[in-house]
């Protein structure tokens, strides 16, 4: 169960580096694929902290909590995907000799 507070921990610094690299970027192409990975980075977040709670608390509450933030963490994962793919081939459609 240790690779689940692994994943939270390098999921929200990856989070604030996509963030802070939003913020350093003019291009809004870039910036908009940031946020896509930083979409991925967030519910990779939300998605392990609901598998992680249920073994900690072992209540319904928590079992029901845990379902909600599974769902939402791994809708914003495939938003996050979609996103990403994307803009990634929307910049290679328009810079062909990078």
């Amino acid at each position: 169960m240790i690779i689940f507070p692994i994943i939270i921990a390098i999921s929200i610094v990856l989070f604030i580096y996509y963030k802070v690299a939003i913020l350093k970027t003019k291009d809004g192409l870039t910036q908009r694929y940031f946020n896509a990975k930083s979409r991925i980075c967030l519910g990779l977040f939300i998605l392990c902290s609901g598998i992680y709670q249920y073994p900690l608390y072992q209540s319904k509450t928590s079992l029901y909590i845990g379902i909600v933030f599974v769902l939402l963490g791994g809708l914003q994962v495939v938003r996050g995907f979609k996103e990403s793919k994307h803009y990634r081939n929307e910049w290679r459609r328009l810079n062909p000799a990078d």
